[in-house]
């Protein structure tokens, strides 16, 4: 789990949950790449044009959850569809509603200056007043 995916994302931290499960929630070979290509071709961009755009010269981006098994994603409440099963799928944590608009307009700026593809992007609060943006990209071919 301490694999590096990319320069600043691990496979561990990708694959974290608070949810124990008996299946430990280990990714198949085919979701770590999908989560390798997530991380190279958006979260990197994403930490490297936040940190450019707004000076924070190196402050992270915090995964809440990437990859789910089967079990986890239930435990979570996840619909069973969910792109975080073949880890095509990150919740980014976000400190306010700021911050989340912010991530959202970068990811479609590389969206549209790469010409990648995106499945899902969107910001959700949770009744405690939490805020995450959920990118989702396609399976690849």
């Amino acid at each position: 789990m301490n694999a590096k995916l990319s320069e600043h994302f691990s496979l561990g931290e990708l694959c974290k949950s608070s949810h124990k499960t008996a299946d430990g929630n280990i990714p198949s070979h085919v979701a770590i790449e999908n989560l390798r290509r997530i991380c190279e071709d958006w979260l990197e961009d994403l930490r490297y044009s936040n940190n450019t755009l707004y000076g924070n010269k190196d402050l992270p981006i915090i995964i809440n959850s990437g990859y789910r098994s089967p079990e986890v994603n239930k435990l979570a409440g996840g619909s069973p569809s969910s792109n975080h099963l073949t880890g095509c799928a990150v919740d980014i944590r976000c400190e306010c509603i700021e911050q989340a608009l912010r991530y959202a307009n970068i990811l479609l700026d590389i969206a549209d200056g790469t010409k990648r593809d995106f499945d899902e992007l969107f910001i959700e609060r949770s009744k405690q007043g939490r805020y995450w943006i959920h990118v989702a990209v396609r399976p690849q071919d």
